[in-house]
């Protein structure tokens, strides 16, 4: 393992955001505060009577069905994923996030309000360090047919091949991306949330998707986008996988430089990878 310094950053002002949870239905706001160095990025539940503080952090992780949530029993914020990778392209290492609900607004599905939001309220540079961690050997995980890995590099990049044989529409798609903020902003943020109307149906039919609609997320249907306006691009679907990906590997809690190349990942094999990732970039055995 090798590593470098840079600064760490937090934003320079508060930023206030509503809107409803993807899966819960239910009208959240969420304010970002400024945090000083090595605060890291802390949710705080401000709905609940003990306002618990719960880190983005990897140890707190839970399964979840088709999204990432951090906690324990009820003290947990779900569907954290967006805001997160957000955080990642700009390089966020401290804010505190007030909630006063348990699920991170869905919005229209992607990122594109939180890279909004960063750029109102500018990032602030800290006079500490943070440290840039590298690879010097390849890290991977495969599960059946999901295999993710990382490759020593001299960038922060990701690769990512989806693989849908069910469906004619999605078949397959991959897109290729250097992260940096500026073509996050064009390439990965706007990329919207998909699900095949097929898979998620048992789910609506047990109303386990309240906050869903046309309005926050891509369905496809018969092999057609059901959505007025279609995709935003052709490969809408493995550019949103980067954005979840992104978010979830930044639960490490440290900035690291490595080539990631995803084959059909979702969220809890992504999970499985940083903790992999992570034990080799504690100098661990993996």
């Amino acid at each position: 393992m090798l590593f470098k310094e840079t600064c760490q950053n937090t934003i320079q002002n508060d930023i206030t955001v509503s809107g409803i949870g993807l899966f819960t239905g239910e009208k959240v706001k969420i304010t970002i505060h400024p945090a000083k160095a090595d605060h890291g990025i802390v949710f705080k539940r401000v709905d609940l009577l003990n306002k618990p503080i719960l880190k983005a952090d990897l140890n707190l992780v839970r399964e979840a069905n088709r999204r990432t949530l951090v906690g324990s029993g009820k003290n947990y914020v779900q569907t954290v994923e967006h805001i997160l990778s957000a955080f990642a392209a700009y390089n966020i290492d401290n804010a505190l996030i007030e909630i006063d609900g348990s699920e991170v607004p869905v919005f229209d599905g992607s990122s594109k309000i939180f890279a909004d939001l960063i750029e109102e309220a500018k990032v602030q540079k800290l006079d500490q360090k943070a440290k840039v961690l590298s690879l010097k050997e390849p890290v991977y995980f495969s599960e059946n047919y999901i295999h993710l890995i990382a490759l020593p590099s001299n960038e922060y990049k990701i690769s990512f091949t989806l693989h849908h044989p069910s469906s004619e529409f999605l078949k397959s798609q991959y897109f290729s991306y250097t992260v940096d903020k500026k073509t996050y902003k064009t390439e990965i943020a706007p990329s919207r949330t998909f699900s095949v109307y097929e898979e998620i149906k048992p789910l609506l039919d047990k109303n386990l998707i309240k906050g869903g609609s046309l309005k926050n997320a891509v369905v496809i249907k018969d092999n057609k986008v059901m959505n007025e306006g279609g995709v935003r691009y052709d490969n809408e679907m493995v550019r949103h996988k980067i954005l979840d990906l992104m978010g979830d590997l930044s639960l490490i809690g440290t900035r690291f430089l490595a080539h990631i190349i995803a084959i059909r990942s979702g969220h809890l094999s992504n999970i499985k990878f940083a903790k992999k990732l992570l034990t080799y970039l504690q100098g661990g055995e993996i």
